[in-house]
């Protein structure tokens, strides 16, 4: 893995074994994903392929860049209880 030695975060599962792995400190962690499921997998005891990592995107096609997320200071966005409950459960008023 060229890049590894900066990854954090979610990334391709260069093993090929998930769809994506959690990388800490630029290395494999057990934390996988497959889909929008989470789970425990060790990375192999075997050096992964000589490639690039590949940032992963959040599940569902959401932004991983934190564009969906409010600021305390950014007087012009309210909390909206309502709106709030229906996209974390998929609810409608």
């Amino acid at each position: 893995m060229r890049n590894a030695s900066s990854a954090q975060g979610w990334y391709r599962d260069p093993y090929g074994l998930h769809e994506d792995r959690y990388f800490s400190q630029g290395l494999p962690t057990k934390l996988v994903r497959d889909g929008e499921r989470e789970s425990y997998d060790l990375p192999p005891d075997e050096p992964p392929p000589e490639a690039d990592l590949v940032p992963a995107g959040q599940p569902g096609g959401k932004a991983a860049d934190g564009s969906d997320l409010l600021r305390a200071d950014q007087a012009d966005h309210r909390y909206d209880h309502d709106k709030a409950l229906n996209e974390a459960f998929g609810m409608a008023w």
